[in-house]
């Protein structure tokens, strides 16, 4: 077999809808497509507002301006993470400060967070890695007792919950990716959902390069002229169709890969802590419902991993690595600091083998996976 690690998910009305946006002469944002996406965000989210952006990263971009972030402040967030995390931040001026993670979920450990504030604190950023939320609870009590912001960076957490509450909707902003290795995709793409409406207004300056202009085509303006910086944050209508595509069956999407998800758990559950001991297997604390956005086990080891790797690529099998901790980085350090002692990110991100998961992933091609691995790990 030849499986990649990843396939962007198409439907049977893709094809249609962009071809019907091609007709329409509606090319720029913010037409029936965008609007559609934007309204099944904000319903699904539960979010004041939600504006479609051009790339998750974009979506981070705005709402580091919207916290107010400015040269010497500091923002705590993970190290293991996608570096558009720390850009948003370290680009306006702040210092990223990295906390270590927990081994369970790989996300930022919340225990770890009220020590690493300083009076130059402005704003925590958890990372909801592979669609398992943060412990939120924990991390919204220490923002309101310090008056920090709280930046959920959501990219990989649409349609996952802590609590029963959305990933994304219980912090000042939520940011959501649709890059095409996300659960829904526009190619490149992204949202940003805000809590406050004082936010909300200017968010859509922002978007709309600094301009009221949103406002002047709702007939709340006369005129529309340059309030305050921004950029083009606005995708076409193009991508928006797209993923309207998608998000019209994103149950069908999440219970297809969920299904993907329990196959890898189920087949594999022998080498792992229950049986054989070989490798970790994600772990799903039971106050969070995740989207089945990745499936991963640990080695024991790196030269495990690797060998793993290089085993998987000769079957043919799409599987990788993920981040390397951005503290080790050469961006990382010259941009930010680790706050307290590396204990786990660089230990568990050494470990972590990502297997192909993506819509349409047939249970065959999960098998086929798994016994690769278990023939792998058969003579030790």
């Amino acid at each position: 077999m030849n499986i990649p690690f990843n396939k962007p998910p198409k439907t049977e009305k893709s094809s249609a809808y962009l071809l019907g946006t091609l007709e329409s002469n509606k090319y720029s944002g913010d037409g029936p497509y965008s609007k559609k996406c934007k309204e099944w965000i904000e319903d699904r989210s539960g979010a004041r507002q939600a504006l479609m952006t051009t790339s998750g990263s974009h979506a981070l971009d705005m709402a580091a301006y919207l916290c107010g972030i400015n040269r010497g402040d500091e923002v705590i967030m993970p190290s293991y993470t996608f570096s558009s995390t720390a850009n948003a931040f370290v680009g306006l001026g702040a210092t990223a400060v990295f906390v270590d993670i927990r081994p369970d979920t790989m996300n930022l450990d919340e225990s770890l967070i009220e020590a690493a504030i300083t009076p130059k604190t402005k704003a925590i950023v958890p990372v909801h890695y592979g669609g398992v939320s943060c412990e939120m609870d924990e991390i919204t009590h220490i923002a309101e007792k310090y008056k920090l912001k709280v930046v959920e960076d959501a990219a990989q957490a649409l349609l996952s919950a802590y609590k029963g509450k959305p990933c994304g909707a219980m912090s000042d902003f939520g940011c959501f990716s649709f890059h095409e290795t996300k659960n829904f995709s526009m190619g490149e793409g992204g949202a940003l959902v805000i809590r406050e409406g004082k936010d909300a207004e200017l968010a859509e300056i922002i978007r709309e390069k600094g301009t009221n202009r949103s406002q002047f085509y709702r007939g709340s303006v006369d005129k529309y002229t340059w309030i305050d910086w921004g950029s083009s944050y606005l995708p076409s209508e193009f991508l928006c169709a797209y993923l309207w595509s998608q998000l019209e069956i994103s149950d069908e999407i999440t219970e297809d890969r969920l299904r993907s998800w329990d196959l890898y758990y189920e087949g594999l559950r022998g080498l792992g802590p229950e049986g054989r001991g070989l490798v970790d297997l994600p772990h799903i604390p039971d106050r969070c419902r995740h989207n089945g956005h990745l499936f991963y086990i640990k080695a024991r080891d790196p030269e495990e991993q690797s060998r793993l790797l290089g085993r998987l690529t000769e079957k043919g099998i799409g599987a990788v690595f993920h981040y390397i901790p951005l503290h080790s980085a050469p961006a990382g350090k010259k941009l930010g600091r680790f706050h307290g002692v590396d204990r786990f990110t660089t230990k568990e991100s050494e470990r972590l083998v990502r297997l192909p998961l993506f819509y349409g992933l047939t249970d065959e091609e999960v098998f086929y996976i798994v016994e690769a691995i278990k023939e792998f790990y058969k003579g030790v």
